[in-house]
């Protein structure tokens, strides 16, 4: 199934390029790469200089942007992310 707007809280995120949008920390505001890796509480970003940050999803506001053509960009509330990833793509 394509990944969009109305179910990227249904997709596998590792891969896609993702923005810090908002945050309650203001040095992780603005960390920009591709995600790597997830946990239940955070989402691991590996940013231009191949360098790993660890980002709560709680408290904080993404963009994703959607593979394809379009290049399509979707902001996303982190605490609707914050589940195992495994039991929220079952949902």
């Amino acid at each position: 199934m394509k990944i969009t707007p109305s179910n990227i809280l249904l997709h596998e995120l590792i891969g896609l390029r993702a923005e810090v949008e908002e945050s309650s920390n203001s040095s992780e505001k603005g960390i920009c790469g591709s995600v790597v890796d997830e946990t239940r509480n955070m989402l691991i970003i590996e940013n231009e200089h191949r360098k790993e940050k660890k980002i709560p999803k709680a408290e904080n506001v993404f963009i994703f942007e959607l593979p394809g053509d379009e290049r399509v960009k979707v902001r996303v509330r982190g605490d609707m992310l914050v589940s195992r990833p495994e039991d929220r793509i079952k949902k």
